[in-house]
C-alpha cells in the first residue's frame, strides 16, 4: 500500500487545488480532502482509465441519476442537457468531486446513528444512495475506507494546503 499511499495525498491535493479554480461550482463543501480521495480509493481504487462501464463513470463510480440529483453540473459552458454532460463531469475528477460535494449537501445524514456526520456517512451515502445509506456498506468498500482514513488521520498524510504554494 505504500504506494497507493503517495498517490492518494497527491489525488487530494490535485482536487482541492483545482476545485478552487473549476468551471463548475458545489453549492457547499461537507466532504473534506482527504474523505474524497479516501471514498475514491474505495470505490475504483482511484482507477482513472475507467471512463463508464455498468451505468456508472469516473474515478468515484457517479451514475446519471447521481450526477442529476446533485444539479447536473457541467464543465464551462455546456448544457446540463447535452448528451455529454454527464459523462464529460463525472469523468472529470473536479466536476466529480464537486457533484459529490453538492449530493452531500442534499443528503448528507448519520447514517450509522453515531451522533455526527463524518467520512463514514459520506462514503455510505456515496456507496448507497441518500435514502439507502442506513444498509450496510460492502465489506471490502468499507475496509479500504477505514484503512484509508485510519492512515490519513494518524498524521500520514501532506497538508495539501501548505504544499500548495
Amino acid at each position: 500500500m505504500a504506494n497507493k499511499n503517495l498517490y492518494i495525498p497527491t489525488l487530494i491535493g490535485a482536487i482541492f487545488l483545482l476545485s478552487l479554480i473549476s468551471t463548475t461550482t458545489a453549492q457547499e463543501k461537507p466532504v473534506t480532502d482527504i474523505c474524497l480521495g479516501c471514498i475514491c480509493e474505495a470505490i475504483s481504487g482511484c482507477n482513472q482509465t475507467a471512463i463508464c462501464t455498468g451505468g456508472v463513470c469516473g474515478l468515484f463510480r457517479i451514475t446519471w441519476a447521481y450526477w442529476a440529483d446533485a444539479g447536473k453540473l457541467t464543465l464551462g459552458n455546456e448544457s446540463p442537457e447535452s448528451d455529454q454532460a454527464y459523462p464529460n463531469c463525472v469523468n472529470d475528477p473536479y466536476c466529480a468531486a464537486d457533484t459529490i460535494q453538492n449530493y452531500m449537501t442534499r443528503f448528507g445524514q448519520d447514517c450509522n446513528n453515531d451522533g455526527v456526520i463524518d467520512c463514514y456517512d459520506y462514503a455510505a451515502i456515496h456507496k448507497l444512495g441518500g435514502y439507502g445509506c442506513k444498509g450496510d456498506m460492502p465489506h471490502q468498500y468499507y475496509q479500504v475506507l477505514d484503512t484509508c482514513l485510519k492512515y490519513h488521520q494518524s498524521g500520514n498524510h501532506l497538508d495539501v494546503r501548505n504544499n500548495a504554494k
